[in-house]
């Protein structure tokens, strides 16, 4: 072996950008996985009530998936420590195609709700596991300075996962009628493809001790887990002063789902244009997704100054977009859109309507990158993070859970804008202070909590890997 003049072993090159057991090529793979799942079944839901013309099924089914979905969101933290990454999305990944598959069952026996609705419930605790998994690897892999760029790649693959749904029904249905009641059976096999081929995709990921950053550092620590101490832990969450300053975003951040799908894209468009709009809708939510990316990792010096202008520029840019969705709704207070149904060849009187429904998408994948972000920067610890993560899903899952049974209420169409509107506003005064409070100017340091004390720690290489 070659040495310095000092008789020292020269330092080892940097690995290769590009390899398999790089963070980048593991949060690419992590983002395919949810390109072909949870992006596949937004393309589906985004079509308002599950492709159906009557939304009560896919309601019912929904508030069963987020009710199960907010439980083992917060249990999926414990589960992936406990499991690892690959088995926790193999089984998460699983329960996406049998919900499409109860779909394409109800095409033909649609007085029998009861198959979607369990396959619901099945894909709560699925996407539970899935959601905490994906949390961990993309807020603990990535090195702290790149945290933002790292999530904006993952979030343009998964919601490359919408673009492609979405232009699925949009050509299989192009030439049906405006009166027809359902998509046809092709839109639903051929999203139950994409969902298998999800599932297969995640046994290609490896387990957190094999990744290695760009600079040689190991990606985070690697402990062994138990029941007891994951219980333990996120019994704790609750009284975690730092998610109960996540929790309002948290629970805003899939309330206005509903609202968006079910009466704005499902009460407007004709059949082929909500599939349409949804190519669209999930677009936007990349661009969304890179701008505030990039911002947060290179807009200053600062971290925590990047953090509170994120803050600041999302709550300027949903100000105004849910004060153009207000003008909207007044068009039909009601909840009955008495004109004709919206085609994308209508121009200047698709134009208007389409703009808003972009612009939902821009809004939602800013919020949501922006609360990532923040939360990735609580911690450098995997197993901290998969609860963080698993935590924020369990919540947000609460809020979906309550909004789609508000839908299936029927509550009034106003009512269910301003609390939307409202919930996202009260929210980013306390992701401020969160920002303000925990989050450092050093990108390598995270305030963390240990024995009850408070403390700064920055993330090192650990000594040894089992």
């Amino acid at each position: 072996m070659a040495v310095t003049a000092e008789g020292e072993s020269p330092p080892a090159p940097a690995p290769a950008r590009w390899r398999y057991n790089s963070p980048l090529v593991q949060v690419c793979l992590i983002g395919l996985v949810c390109f072909c799942c949870p992006g596949m079944f937004n393309a589906l839901s985004g079509l308002g009530g599950g492709g159906q013309l009557d939304h009560t099924t896919a309601d019912n089914a929904n508030t069963a998936l987020y009710a199960c979905f907010a439980v083992f969101g917060v249990l999926g933290g414990g589960a992936h420590n406990l499991l690892g990454p690959r088995i926790t999305l193999l089984a998460g990944a699983l329960t996406y195609p049998l919900y499409a598959a109860s779909f394409l069952y109800y095409n033909h026996h649609p007085t029998r709700p009861a198959f979607p609705v369990t396959a619901g419930a099945l894909l709560g605790a699925g996407a539970g596991l899935l959601w905490a998994a994906q949390g961990a690897i993309m807020t603990s892999y990535p090195p702290p300075s790149r945290r933002g760029t790292y999530i904006s790649i993952f979030w343009c693959l998964f919601n490359l996962g919408g673009v492609l749904g979405g232009l699925l029904p949009f050509s299989l249905n192009y030439h049906r009628g405006a009166d027809a009641a359902s998509v046809n059976d092709g839109t639903y096999i051929a999203f139950m493809a994409f969902m298998l081929l999800g599932a297969a995709l995640s046994l290609l990921l490896l387990p957190p001790a094999r990744i290695v950053r760009d600079d040689g550092t190991r990606a985070t620590r690697v402990t062994y887990s138990s029941v007891s101490t994951e219980g333990w832990e996120i019994l704790k969450l609750f009284t975690n002063w730092r998610m109960l300053l996540v929790l309002p975003a948290a629970w805003a951040s899939n309330f206005f789902y509903t609202y968006q799908f079910n009466n704005v894209n499902g009460l407007l468009f004709t059949l082929r244009t909500k599939g349409l709009n949804n190519v669209f809708y999930w677009g936007a939510q990349m661009l969304g997704s890179a701008a505030i990316g990039y911002f947060l990792d290179f807009g200053f010096a600062s971290r925590r100054k990047r953090g509170l202008f994120g803050v600041a520029a999302v709550a300027v840019f949903g100000t105004a977009i849910w004060g153009g969705g207000l003008a909207n709704q007044l068009r039909y207070t009601d909840g009955n859109w008495n004109d004709k149904l919206i085609d994308f060849r209508d121009g200047r009187r698709y134009a208007g309507p389409f703009l808003l429904y972009f612009s939902y998408g821009l809004l939602d994948a800013m919020f949501q990158s922006l609360i990532y972000w923040i939360i990735g920067a609580l911690a450098n610890d995997t197993q901290i993070l998969s609860r963080y993560v698993g935590f924020y899903k369990g919540v947000q899952s609460a809020g979906a859970a309550v909004a789609w049974q508000v839908d299936r209420q029927k509550t009034k169409l106003i009512p269910q804008l301003i609390v939307n509107w409202a919930l996202t506003t009260v929210s980013y005064p306390l992701l401020a202070l969160l920002v303000f409070l925990a989050v450092k100017d050093d990108d390598n340091s995270v305030s963390s909590v240990e024995d009850g004390k408070e403390k700064d720690s920055k993330l090192s290489a650990p000594t040894s890997f089992h």
